[in-house]
C-alpha cells in the first residue's frame, strides 16, 4: 500500500523542518508527502527543498484557506491511503505509519482511522503534555 501524506504550510520556517523529519524517519517505506504552501512570505519553501527525502510534490500558491489547501493536496495524492499532518506537527514514533498501513491491511472493513493526540505546551516541550482521545 502506498502512503500520501499532505502537509498544509504557511510561514512555517519555524516548524516545517520537525514536520518533514517525522514523515522522512518513518520505517514504512512507501510513502510520498505533498506539501501544499500558500505562498509562504518566509523562508518556508527554502527549508522544504533543503530537506526533500520523501517529498514527492510542492506547491506554492494563494488559496483561500487550510482547507482549500488541504483538497489540493487531496487532489495530488496518489496513495492507497491519505493522511495529513501539519507544518508545526509531528509523528510520535518512527512506526506510526508502518501501524497505520498494517491495521488497514488486518481489517479491509474499515475505511477511516485516526490516533491519538499528544498536545505539548510550546513554552516546555519537555514536561506538559495532555493524551486525547477523539471519537
Amino acid at each position: 500500500m502506498k502512503i500520501s501524506i499532505i502537509t498544509v504550510t504557511y510561514n512555517s520556517a519555524a516548524t516545517i523542518a520537525r514536520c518533514i523529519a517525522s514523515v522522512n524517519g518513518q520505517t514504512y517505506p512507501n510513502i510520498g508527502h505533498i506539501i501544499v504552501d500558500g505562498a509562504s512570505k518566509d523562508n518556508t519553501i527554502e527549508i522544504i527543498k533543503s530537506l526533500p527525502g520523501r517529498v514527492t510534490k510542492i506547491i506554492s500558491e494563494p488559496d483561500s484557506g487550510i482547507y482549500n489547501a488541504m483538497n489540493k493536496g487531496i487532489r495530488m495524492a496518489t496513495g492507497d491511503i491519505i493522511g495529513t499532518l501539519n507544518s508545526d506537527d509531528h509523528f510520535y514514533n518512527g512506526d506510526i505509519l508502518k501501524k497505520v498501513t498494517q491495521t488497514f491491511h488486518d481489517h479491509p472493513e474499515i475505511e477511516c482511522m485516526y490516533g491519538n493526540l499528544v498536545f505539548v505546551n510550546s513554552a516546555d516541550k519537555g514536561s506538559t503534555y495532555m493524551e486525547i482521545e477523539t471519537l
